[in-house]
């Protein structure tokens, strides 16, 4: 309580010049200071018209940052217009700007989130600069535009295997070298095994014989014209995938238009194998300019993931502290729910984020290879299991992503052997500490040969 009253003290004042505005569908519920102006909460449709006149009144009474709810996409256009206007705008995340239940409406939501962005108390969801937004928006249209593709290669399947084509049993892929040319034959009206088994690639490990046998079928009109219009589709969306490619090969030219190249040469590759569903053009090269590190280098990363990284995260990773705060900005880190000093649960929180999706896919891949990281993943599978190991490696992927992208850190592999060699030391000191608290000594037993 302050000196001199009995009233509680209210919270401080960080912005004085702050407003919040509660984002809808139709309509947006702006709430100011009440000493700004006379009438502090007004409210504007959702039409671009009223959203700018909506900026322009919060530039009139001198507002200088507004906080807003992250409601579906709707506040992407308010966001936009408010920076264009230079007010700084934060977008908080709903369940840190919740308010009381039962007294909830679209003018007190406002209020509430006024208040609280004015006592400092609201953080500021990430959103990149525009130029890797526009980036990341185009790439997020590629990847719809994948799913959207694999599921026409499921009609496909579909169609050859209702004309008993057991194509996909003897090809890897179907829309592979070999599969392709099958399938257009297919279409354009070729019926014959011994001609359909004369398109096989000469890298199919399947004999001419099995590719033959696994092409006769029972054709049948309906049939054909399902499988006709999947491949029509797919060809679609292939389109639409090259045109996403030219889009994100100008948005990298444009980021490194004013960007003077490393110093350093680029490290060569540490393999040539072309990833599947990736771009169209080698990303390295520009990445490695925009970045100014090769992120390839890290196991796990490959030229695709490399680019969807930066796209979601931006160049500068000062916006986090430390690779702590990163990590838990992609609930890669423990949960911290503690009551009356118990830990109620550590489990890691249920996200959306599209970074750390890509990277437990990352975890799952280097878990496979020979390295420290797939032996780290190895390790920790056997012991607490394989959900919690993916998301251990995940967490290591990231932090050497955060280290590179920060700092500029060099990733050079240890090897699997080191790591079990590292593992096997700590053990070791474990089991010689534990006997020296019982009284004990440790002493490593002689090896001899048996005659």
């Amino acid at each position: 309580m302050s000196r001199g009253s009995n009233k509680p003290a209210g919270l401080p004042i960080i912005h004085d010049r702050a407003a919040g505005i509660d984002i809808g569908s139709r309509i947006h519920v702006v709430a100011v200071p009440p000493e700004l102006c006379d009438d502090a909460v007004q409210t504007f449709q959702a039409f671009t018209g009223d959203i700018e006149r909506m900026a322009d009144w919060l530039v009139s009474i001198g507002i200088k940052t507004v906080a807003m709810e992250s409601t579906g996409v709707y506040w992407v256009p308010v966001f936009e217009v408010l920076q264009d206007r230079g007010i700084d705008a934060i977008v908080a995340n709903a369940r840190e700007s919740r308010t009381v239940p039962g007294r909830k409406s679209d003018v007190n939501d406002a209020q509430w989130l006024q208040r609280l962005h004015a006592c400092g108390l609201l953080r500021p969801s990430f959103r990149p600069e525009r130029n890797i937004a526009a980036l990341r928006a185009y790439l997020r249209l590629r990847e719809r535009h994948l799913d959207y593709a694999s599921a026409h290669i499921q009609h496909m399947q579909k169609a050859l295997t209702l004309m008993n084509l057991q194509l996909h049993h003897v090809v890897s892929d179907v829309t592979g070298v070999t599969g392709m040319k099958i399938v257009r034959a297919i279409v354009a009206g070729e019926r014959d095994p011994d001609v359909l088994a004369t398109m096989r690639d000469v890298r199919c490990k399947a004999s001419p014989e099995t590719v033959r046998a696994s092409l006769v079928g029972n054709y049948q009109p309906e049939h054909i014209f399902a499988l006709t219009q999947a491949l029509a589709l797919y060809d679609f969306y292939q389109l639409r995938l090259g045109e996403c490619d030219g889009e994100i090969e100008r948005a990298l030219a444009e980021l490194n238009a004013e960007r003077q190249g490393p110093t350093e040469a680029m490290p060569k590759p540490r393999h040539k194998t072309v990833q599947p569903n990736a771009v169209n053009f080698d990303t390295r090269p520009p990445l490695y300019q925009l970045t100014g590190v090769d992120l390839t280098q890290i196991h796990g990363i490959g030229p695709y993931l490399a680019l969807r990284l930066v796209a979601e995260c931006g160049t500068d990773l000062g916006k986090w502290p430390t690779a702590k705060h990163f990590a838990s900005w992609l609930t890669l880190a423990p949960g911290c729910k503690i009551s009356g000093g118990k830990v109620l649960s550590a489990h890691t929180r249920k996200t959306s984020n599209r970074v750390s999706a890509h990277l437990r896919l990352a975890a799952v891949t280097v878990g496979r290879t020979d390295t420290a990281l797939g032996a780290f993943y190895r390790r920790l599978a056997a012991r607490i299991g394989k959900a919690k190991a993916v998301t251990a490696t995940a967490r290591k992927i990231a932090v050497l992503f955060y280290n590179a992208m920060r700092f500029g850190m060099k990733y050079e592999d240890p090897g699997a052997d080191h790591y079990e060699r590292r593992y096997r030391e700590r053990v070791i000191k474990q089991l010689h500490r534990r006997a020296a608290q019982f009284g004990f000594t440790l002493q490593e037993a002689s090896v001899q040969s048996v005659s």
